[in-house]
């Protein structure tokens, strides 16, 4: 039932016009949004329109949410969408929006947080860090990007680092991305300045997430030093950061 209610949903929305307003949003707020063919920029308008017209946005934290505010975040997740037929984050039900990072009141972190995806169809973001991320584009760090990699993870249930691969063979996903993981955890090779952020080495979770922040935001340099999983990523995001946006 819930199945055939998503579905309703989304038929509704890709129903709905693209909003001009969102594309002056775009154009002043998300840079690789003016960098976009038209055919690209087709399919992302699509994946962004139901992304904002089918997750509830949620203020924490006197956040005071404005329309702006959903397209920024909806063009975050629509970016590791948008070349992929049929996926539209249909676990994710709800987007927790803080405008600065936050503490968990239970101290089940430490430290300040920046976003954090869980299995009951929740993801939480700080503002301040999606607009950050896309700001800085080659730093390799994007929290909107790291935790909407997560719940493309999550798909089967389960955090483990390997997302649903649509029919692909798993044990060439399993084969690199293991190799490549224990080599971020080696810290000789983190000595050596690795392209991954060191965040990876926590578990295939983060590594799957961080790999996407890479993937995206350095992929000449991740192609360099991984290049069958930047295949590999290439194949399962249809794309090539490098030739497409």
């Amino acid at each position: 039932m819930l199945g055939l209610v998503d579905h309703l949903w989304r038929w509704r929305a890709q129903r709905q016009p693209f909003q001009p307003a969102w594309r002056t949003i775009l154009d002043a707020e998300v840079p690789f949004y003016g960098r976009l063919a038209p055919q690209p920029r087709a399919r992302f308008e699509d994946k962004l329109k139901v992304f904002l017209l089918t997750k509830h946005f949620i203020e924490a934290g006197g956040m005071v949410l404005t329309e702006l505010h959903k397209v920024v975040i909806s063009a975050a997740a629509a970016r590791l969408t948008m070349n992929i037929p049929g996926e539209h984050y249909e676990r994710l039900t709800e987007v927790v929006v803080y405008p600065g990072a936050y503490v968990h009141k239970a101290g089940t972190h430490d430290g300040a947080v920046f976003g954090e995806a869980h299995t009951w169809g929740t993801v939480v973001l700080s503002y301040d860090a999606v607009t950050h991320g896309l700001k800085n584009a080659g730093d390799g760090h994007n929290t909107a990007m790291h935790e909407f990699a997560h719940v493309l993870d999550v798909e089967d249930g389960t955090f483990d680092g390997t997302p649903h691969l649509e029919g692909r063979a798993y044990a060439p996903w399993a084969s690199v991305m293991s190799a490549a993981f224990l080599e971020l955890r080696n810290k000789d090779a983190q000595r050596r300045r690795s392209v991954m952020r060191a965040y990876g080495a926590t578990n295939e979770a983060e590594f799957f997430a961080v790999a996407t922040e890479t993937f995206f935001e350095k992929p000449a340099q991740l192609k360099g030093r991984h290049p069958e999983m930047y295949l590999l990523l290439c194949e399962y995001f249809r794309m090539d950061p490098l030739t497409e946006v």
